[in-house]
């Protein structure tokens, strides 16, 4: 089975049997403050190519458009602070997976405005495949605040992948290891 295959199975099932949490989380969201439950961003995809990527809302509307460890923490929701915490504010990735803009496994997708990310990324040909919705990065708390250390790890991940080490990085993800990019709480 090739990894889109696998993928494209997987975030079907996922989104199937996860439909009635992505639907309570979108309440949840819409109820504990102003604005849509989901948040829809322009990231950047393989060779480059923007594409809209879904999140639960995590800040207040209005939020300025920059990574998380340059956001001030006064932009987070307290239910976004639980959602990013159980990472849950990801499930709705589980779309971008199926429409192909994503993998289950492999670099997160940055902003377009994070010229020094998307340098050392093309540096190390991180965009010859898709992002996803974790990582080896991640689960190394190595965010994009360090794009030359995310770079040279997100090459690694494309050098050494297979289907085992992604299995390995998705069963740690579901376990709660990593945390992706640092905001300031």
């Amino acid at each position: 089975m090739t990894k889109r295959a696998f993928d494209f199975l997987v975030s079907l099932v996922a989104i199937i049997l996860l439909l009635p949490v992505m639907a309570i989380v979108a309440i949840v969201v819409r109820r504990s403050s102003p604005g849509p439950a989901l948040f829809v961003q322009a990231r950047v995809g393989r060779h480059e190519q923007p594409f809209q990527c879904y999140k639960f809302r995590t800040m207040a509307t209005g939020a300025p458009l920059a990574g998380s460890h340059d956001v001030s923490a006064s932009w987070i929701t307290p239910t976004g602070r639980r959602l990013r915490s159980t990472k849950l504010d990801e499930l709705p990735q589980l779309f971008n997976v199926l429409r192909g803009d994503m993998s289950l496994v492999g670099p997160r997708p940055c902003l377009p405005n994070q010229e020094h990310v998307i340098r050392a990324r093309r540096a190390k040909d991180v965009f010859s495949i898709r992002p996803g919705i974790t990582g080896p990065a991640q689960l190394a708390a190595i965010d994009m605040s360090t794009p030359e250390a995310l770079a040279e790890a997100d090459r690694r991940y494309i050098d050494t992948k297979n289907f085992f080490s992604d299995l390995g990085i998705l069963f740690a993800t579901v376990a709660g290891k990593g945390s992706g990019d640092a905001a300031r709480y």
